[in-house]
């Protein structure tokens, strides 16, 4: 795996260690706003729907920015990246990545996409294999006959607290009425924090373009296209992209390790090994 060349510096991040670099760069034609925090091995993070890294906490308070420099940015019509006006497929976010790998000159990385970015990772090791050494992707699908995530754009239409209840029942399962009503005050803190993770200032045209493409993801007849190491790793309480839909991508990549750890869409906070598990794995070498 390939080092990072970079030890100077603090970031003031949760004692982070490692040179700050946010800047921004033109890549497949737009302009892509990017950060990169930590120090060691390199590792592109792609996040998921509605990605925007102003908002906190991000990838750069957890576990990934003390193991790696990470490189994370906004994608195409979200965040502090450029917003064209145009339909956005699947292909162009997969594009936008390697271009920004290409402009920052990194090469061949592991690559770990989160949900939405999840679907992205799957397209840039499918048409960019050789930019992509080891692959984890989380709580996503594959789309097609291996079962979708849910189509979150048909929340749109609700009211701000009704999409973010919605929403927080189907990160987890196991929040159904009982729970709800036998958790108020925890459910109260969760319905806040979600409505706090949408910015005012949001591109909503961004926004839904990015969901128009969601739902067109699929890349079921391709997995067997992927030759890199791969982990799937997800939340056994996901109602956004469940369990089956993780199993089948299993049965369709060369392979591939399968992990379910406890939590939702959200395991990656909610269970405290999975990203011990999860950092191992990335730096294991073959």
């Amino acid at each position: 795996m390939q080092g990072s060349g970079k030890g100077s510096g603090r970031a003031g991040r949760r004692g982070i260690t490692g040179e700050i670099k946010m800047p921004a760069v033109t890549a497949n034609g737009i302009r892509i706003h990017y950060e990169r925090h930590g120090g060691g091995p390199r590792l592109l993070f792609i996040s998921g729907t509605g990605g925007d890294l102003r908002v906190r906490p991000n990838v750069f308070d957890g576990p990934l920015a003390d193991a790696f420099e990470v490189l994370a940015y906004d994608q195409r019509g979200l965040g502090q990246t450029d917003k064209p006006g145009a339909e956005y497929r699947m292909a162009d976010y997969a594009d936008d990545a390697a271009a920004l790998l290409d402009a920052l000159g990194w090469g061949s990385v592991p690559v770990m996409g989160v949900s939405f970015g999840g679907m992205v990772a799957q397209e840039l090791a499918l048409r960019h294999p050789e930019k992509v050494q080891r692959l984890v992707l989380a709580c996503t699908s594959a789309g097609g006959e291996g079962g979708a995530s849910f189509p979150l754009h048909e929340l749109e239409d609700l009211a701000p607290a009704e999409r973010a209840a919605r929403h927080l029942t189907l990160a987890d399962t196991r929040r159904d009425a009982a729970w709800r009503e036998a958790n108020p005050d925890k459910w109260q803190a969760l319905l806040d924090l979600s409505l706090a993770g949408r910015r005012a200032d949001r591109d909503e045209s961004g926004a839904a373009r990015q969901l128009e493409a969601r739902a067109g993801h699929d890349t079921w007849a391709r997995l067997p296209d992927l030759k890199m190491p791969v982990l799937l790793a997800g939340g056994r309480y996901d109602g956004i992209a469940p369990v089956a839909n993780m199993e089948a991508m299993q049965t369709r990549i060369p392979d591939a390790e399968l992990e379910f750890f406890s939590g939702g869409h959200l395991f990656l906070v909610q269970d405290r090994s999975a990203y011990p598990h999860i950092i191992q794995w990335l730096k294991t070498d073959g």
